[in-house]
């Protein structure tokens, strides 16, 4: 529990319906008392029951400074098991601002970002991984990543990382007991016994770890490039999923020779869309480099659409295209099925062999059958947060290989059949590693450096 009492506006900082002034620490009560004027007369704050709503007014000495409710939450039930006061009031940006300015006035002091969310981590309500799974959920934009965020608030993670720290602390409290008392603790037949163990953790920990591309995915969006060569519609279809025209379309080949990035929202997944220069042979040095680009996006982008147009034969453009995309996750778009037909899917799937949908981004046809093709091409479609575990942070995926990297030396060391104390140094080293995750095992510096991303009054 800390001493000092802080408080910040959780909600934005824009006109709106309702504000929030959040307080929060053992003062909290004694100072909305304060500046609190119930609407019962001779009813003191400090009497009123815990998690119940007040209605009156909130004043700076005699001066009425907005009509409001008063939330009041007392330790330890509360987000940071403190005793806190949530001041629910008009949402004009000036009204917040008067009240905190009023709240500080009377003892409390301002918060800073996530400085609610990590007094609940020290405070000992959440742990490091569901801490930082509330950043996550604030910034969430597709149905995927918010059942994911709100998975590891409840502790999944936490949950998992637990139960394999658990285990390796029993096998180094027994590898100790052992050797410090080997009458009573014997090790006949505990190499079998340790190597099956550490076999289970080591598959479990790639396991999250082979999980966090997905993860990422699933937070920050699909990388997606779209590429073909010029006027097959790369355009027309960036259009076609923003809804709206961010990209010019003309007949004119080369209309676009700078990459034009789109965040966009296609059912429950998230695209970060590039849409890049048509890739062909030109003497023009600005739509060469243009080309060059889109050659690099290629390579860096978790998905491709390749726009293949229909409506004219297969050239030596669309033949440098498809050998640049080989080994890469493509979808072929089959595009303006609208127009006269001059080559068939089979004709590209012969020489690409990738999923082919067959679209109209003039018309915006095709765009359903695309989702469900990406949704099955990264096994989204099959996603059940009930039993899966989803790394989504970078931290936390560097913890995990540390982690692994010590199992794997453990189980060499069995291999090897090396002294017991050696294994013990290894499953030590694995059990911190995890720990980083939960944040069992981390230092004052790394705290303040995750909880300054938060937003301020969260």
């Amino acid at each position: 529990m800390f001493n000092d009492t802080i408080a910040a506006i959780a909600t934005a900082m824009s006109p709106s319906g309702i504000g929030i002034v959040r307080i929060s620490g053992e003062d909290s009560v004694k100072i909305v008392d304060k500046i609190f004027e119930m609407k019962k007369k001779n009813l003191s704050f400090s009497d009123v029951p815990s998690h119940t709503v007040s209605y009156g007014f909130i004043k700076n000495g005699t001066e009425v400074v907005d009509e409001v409710m008063v939330l009041k939450m007392l330790a330890p039930n509360s987000y940071t098991k403190e005793d806190t006061v949530e001041i629910d009031c008009h949402g004009g940006t000036k009204v917040m601002q008067d009240i905190l300015e009023t709240v500080i006035n009377a003892g409390a002091r301002p918060a800073e970002p996530g400085e609610f969310t990590k007094r609940a981590f020290l405070n000992g309500r959440i742990d490091l991984s569901s801490a930082e799974a509330v950043i996550d959920l604030i910034n969430s934009k597709t149905e995927f990543a918010r059942k994911s965020s709100i998975s590891q608030v409840q502790g999944s993670v936490y949950r998992k990382i637990s139960s394999c720290r658990e285990k390796i602390l029993e096998q180094t409290a027994f590898i100790e007991a052992a050797l410090d008392d080997p009458e009573h603790y014997s090790l006949d037949g505990y190499y079998e016994k340790i190597n099956n163990i550490v076999c289970d953790l080591i598959e479990e920990t790639e396991k999250l770890i082979n999980s966090y591309k997905n993860g990422s995915m699933l937070q920050e969006g699909i990388q997606t490039a779209i590429v073909g060569k010029p006027n097959a519609g790369k355009s027309s279809l960036l259009n076609a999923l923003a809804k709206k025209e961010k990209a010019i379309v003309t007949d004119i080949e080369g209309t676009t020779r700078d990459i034009i990035e789109q965040r966009v929202q296609l059912g429950n997944l998230g695209l970060n869309i590039i849409d890049t220069a048509g890739i062909r042979e030109s003497e023009d040095i600005i739509e060469q480099i243009g080309v060059n680009k889109a050659k690099d996006i290629i390579e860096e982008a978790d998905l491709v659409l390749y726009v293949a147009d229909s409506s004219r034969p297969i050239d030596k453009n669309d033949e440098e295209i498809m050998s640049l995309l080989q080994d890469k996750n493509v979808i072929i778009l089959f595009n303006k099925t609208d127009l006269e037909g001059k080559i068939s899917e089979e004709d590209i799937t012969g020489k690409l062999s990738k999923p082919v949908v067959s679209i109209s981004a003039k018309e915006g046809d095709g765009i359903e059958k695309l989702e469900k093709t990406i949704e099955e091409m990264f096994a989204l479609g099959s996603i059940s947060f009930n039993d899966e575990i989803y790394i989504t942070n970078e931290r936390q995926k560097s913890s995990m290989v540390r982690a692994l990297d010590s199992l794997k030396l453990v189980k060499e060391g069995i291999d090897n059949m090396m002294p017991e104390d050696f294994l013990s140094i290894d499953l030590l080293n694995a059990y911190e590693a995890l720990g980083e995750i939960t944040g069992e095992s981390v230092g004052e510096d790394l705290i303040n450096e995750i909880f300054s991303k938060f937003c301020m009054g969260k």
